[in-house]
């Protein structure tokens, strides 16, 4: 594996300037030799002046957040990373590599949750680059490399997980974004951890049961949400009613046999646990006639 090396470059004001002088020294050498009829001294500054040219080949600049990863005759021989104007062999191959924070939407991707209902999802992926010698010579193409690997680690925390919580502390897509998000961040860390990129979010952006399943899926929510709704219905008139009879009790307004307990529990779960208000009824005799 290439890893990155840091590299000093020399100052490129300074030789810019010292190679400007070279040019004009060189000029000088070669009108000197054309105007003594000399050929040799002609040939000294016109070689003189072409290896200044040469050597203004070899500046660059580095901006804010990039990088000149630089290679020669083929070979890695370091990155330059401190922004500024810089100067090295000009035979060496200077290639720019953005550091910048980047961030891409993964497309609608239809997987299967890991109770094999189909659904879609999609995630946003924040990430750069901080290894230059990794983005460029162990992937082919990194940018390419990030897209199809994240969609590759969408796919598979999908499958991992189900839509909706059936159990008690069962992790779901729908409803642990903190959990989900988590995991999501490391399986595309751990794919894209070779290229040379470091994933600082990853988080889920669309997400919802397939058309096909849509309809009876949200058929289920609404029966799961009727379910609970009744359940915490029952257990709050279960309570009242056991605190009025408690009450009545403590109280001693009213003594109780079992029969007549029955029918007030059951007349009291009927107008705590009804949908609609019920209407009173006046019992002008007793349960015994």
């Amino acid at each position: 594996m290439i890893v990155e090396i840091r590299r000093k470059a020399a100052p490129g004001l300074f030789m810019l300037l010292l190679l400007l002088i070279a040019a004009a020294f060189a000029v000088l050498v070669f009108v000197g030799g054309v105007k003594a009829d000399d050929a040799g001294r002609g040939i000294v500054g016109l070689l003189l002046l072409v290896l200044a040219i040469l050597g203004i080949a070899g500046l660059f600049v580095v901006n804010p957040n990039e990088a000149k990863v630089l290679t020669l005759f083929g070979r890695y021989v370091g990155s330059v990373k401190e922004t500024g104007l810089w100067w090295v062999n000009p035979f060496m191959l200077k290639r720019r590599i953005s550091l910048r924070v980047r961030n891409f939407e993964t497309a609608k991707l239809k997987v299967n949750d890991s109770q094999s209902n189909p659904i879609e999802i999609a995630a946003v992926v924040v990430w750069r680059v901080v290894d230059t010698a990794e983005a460029l010579f162990e992937v082919d193409d990194y940018e390419h490399y990030v897209r199809v690997q994240s969609e590759s680690a969408v796919r598979t925390l999908a499958s991992g997980y189900p839509y909706d919580a059936h159990k008690q502390g069962e992790v779901a897509l729908s409803s642990h974004t903190i959990e989900v998000s988590k995991g999501l961040l490391s399986e595309v860390q751990d794919r894209l951890g070779k290229a040379g990129v470091k994933v600082t979010e990853a988080r889920i952006s669309h997400l919802a049961y397939a058309p096909e399943i849509a309809s009876a899926m949200l058929q289920r929510q609404q029966a799961s949400a009727i379910i609970a709704a009744r359940k915490k219905i029952v257990e709050g008139a279960v309570g009242m009613v056991e605190n009025a009879l408690h009450l009545l009790s403590e109280k001693e307004i009213i003594h109780l046999d079992a029969e007549r307990r029955a029918t007030m529990v059951s007349n009291l779960l009927v107008v705590l646990c009804a949908e609609r208000g019920t209407q009173p009824v006046i019992n002008a005799g007793t349960l015994y006639q």
